[in-house]
């Protein structure tokens, strides 16, 4: 479905996907992660492209995940969570899977989920003052292990601990030396990089890039998960904890957990 906060236009061979919510560091409800994945699915159908650059509106954020506020009207049953995790999941797989090269141009806040729509991307760019993390532990979250997966892949274990468990949020250069981000640059420079590499990218030989990214993909194998595992997936949706978290946030105080 169309949605004017996931707009979509095109330079040339390179397709532009603009998370367009600046007021609120372009954060995500449902209906704009659907749109995302709408959009990477209608980019990777297109043989006529050569890539897909994605980036938010705004000189403050990429994206600062998920949008919280929408939590209790999105979240919080087991229907609506099956609903939310599988639409979720889709955008994500969406970038992971399109058959053309993504760059993430990432400026600003690129946290929670905006940090896992550009660890889904094969290129990664980012200036001094992009904020990277994962704050899952401040919302009592658990998250899939088809988004922890190119994130361990791209920084590994400790670093993937640092994010999760110890709740880090890297500025741009610790971002980069930990592998997180593919190119440091001036942050006024984030954009134009992405295009210049998008276009170094389109360049090359179309049916190369795709067969590469394609085996790549392959050599990182299947997730060794159980039914039980996707089982317990969304179990976090109906604690107090999560309940609780949400609360704080829309009223700007700290949680007070209770481990249930």
């Amino acid at each position: 479905m169309p949605h004017d906060m996931i707009r979509t236009s095109r330079e040339g061979e390179i397709a532009l996907v603009t998370i367009d919510r600046p007021a609120k560091r372009n954060a995500m409800d449902l209906p704009m992660w659907i749109a995302l994945a709408e959009a990477m699915e209608a980019a990777s159908a297109d043989d006529t492209l050569r890539c897909v650059v994605i980036r938010g509106a705004g000189e403050d954020a990429f994206s600062a995940g998920a949008d919280i506020t929408a939590f209790e009207r999105e979240r919080g049953t087991p229907e609506r969570e099956e609903v939310y995790g599988r639409e979720l999941s889709r955008s994500f797989q969406s970038i992971r899977r399109c058959r053309h090269p993504v760059v993430a141009a990432c400026r600003g806040w690129t946290m929670g989920g905006g940090c896992g729509i550009a660890t889904m991307s094969d290129f990664r760019i980012g200036g001094p003052g992009t904020r990277m993390g994962i704050p899952a532990r401040n919302l009592s979250l658990f998250y899939h292990p088809g988004e922890l997966d190119p994130l361990m892949q791209s920084v590994g274990y400790a670093v993937t601990c640092e994010l999760l468990i110890e709740g880090r949020v890297f500025t741009g250069e610790e971002a980069f030396q930990k592998g997180l981000l593919s190119r440091l640059v001036p942050d006024e420079a984030v954009k134009d990089e992405a295009m210049a590499m998008a276009q170094r990218i389109a360049q090359g030989a179309p049916l190369s890039n795709r067969f590469h990214k394609a085996m790549l993909q392959k050599l990182r194998g299947e997730l060794p998960l159980t039914a039980d595992d996707h089982a317990r997936l969304g179990d976090f949706a109906y604690t107090e904890d999560f309940r609780e978290a949400t609360r704080a946030f829309i009223e700007k105080r700290k949680p007070v957990w209770r481990g249930r």
